[in-house]
């Protein structure tokens, strides 16, 4: 069955799942306000292990249960399962193993909070969005984005166990970042890819409400992004250094998001898309620089 592990390395969508476990990575350095003890180090290494399965997981389920629409759509028509070179009894018995030593790891190693709220992402991604939300609504990567921005707050919970206000308060605002980034990242893609999506049936923004619409959307997510980036630095969870990549960040996000308003071409769109991809990879990083390798310098 695994004899070409391949395939199965491509059904986890490995790019997509390593932001997603960066920002669970960032998340843990930020719950630590110090040097890490001996057991909150075991307690994010097994995390970081288990948040990452359950990103695999829901990946692979995304694939399985969108094969018929990935076969209709450029960009995803050369994906394992679409091509034949795994059946889907092998993808979910797949995604099946991954599930089952993600909440083995998380619920005897780590601790029960965090395999609840992963467990919830994993349904709220892979089932929720994937099965409804894609297919029902214009609003569903906005509505469905709040699975894919949870990994901060699953890293968090992993080294602390959520036991305090601060704790949901302070690893909201990572898990509002990303809330808020979604839409302009996935609408700069939608604006490409608007004839697969029309093809597939599927009601994205720019095939429900035309592309001067999605634009002009994107702008108005764009400014909120660049206020909500000040909130980690306004409430001390970040200094100047933070502030100051965020703010060149935004500047440029903002100027992609202006541009689009009147594009150059039809390839900028994925320009802004690259770049959105860049600036949160940019922007954690950011956070985890300031937080725990300048107090050190």
């Amino acid at each position: 069955m695994f004899s070409n592990y391949r395939q199965y390395w491509d059904l986890t969508k490995p790019k997509v799942v390593a932001l997603i476990v960066f920002t669970a990575l960032v998340g843990m350095v930020l719950a630590i306000p110090g040097v890490p003890s001996w057991e909150q180090v075991r307690a994010g290494v097994l995390g970081f292990l288990g948040i990452w399965l359950a990103a695999s997981a829901a990946a692979a389920i995304n694939q399985l249960l969108d094969a018929h629409i990935d076969a209709q759509m450029a960009r995803t028509s050369w994906r394992p399962l679409v091509v034949g070179k795994v059946k889907p009894w092998q993808v979910l018995v797949f995604a099946g193993v991954l599930i089952v030593l993600s909440m083995t790891i998380l619920v005897l190693w780590v601790n029960l909070i965090t395999a609840v709220l992963t467990f919830a992402s994993l349904i709220g991604y892979a089932v929720i969005y994937t099965v409804y939300l894609k297919r029902a609504t214009s609003q569903n990567i906005v509505i469905g984005g709040l699975a894919g921005a949870m990994p901060p707050m699953l890293g968090w919970a992993a080294v602390t166990g959520m036991q305090g206000s601060s704790d949901w308060a302070y690893s909201s605002l990572l898990v509002l970042i990303i809330f808020i980034w979604t839409p302009p990242h996935f609408w700069a893609l939608a604006i490409f890819r608007r004839e697969d999506y029309a093809k597939a049936e599927i009601p994205m923004l720019p095939v429900t409400h035309g592309v001067v619409h999605t634009r002009k959307q994107i702008m108005v997510y764009s400014v909120v992004l660049a206020l909500v980036c000040l909130l980690p630095y306004l409430v001390g969870m970040s200094g100047m250094f933070y502030l100051g990549g965020a703010i060149v960040l935004n500047a440029v996000f903002l100027w992609y998001a202006w541009r689009m308003l009147d594009p150059p071409d039809e390839l900028f769109s994925m320009k802004m898309f690259y770049y959105s991809i860049v600036y949160l990879m940019a922007l954690f990083a950011f956070l985890l620089v300031d937080h725990w390798i300048l107090p050190w310098l």
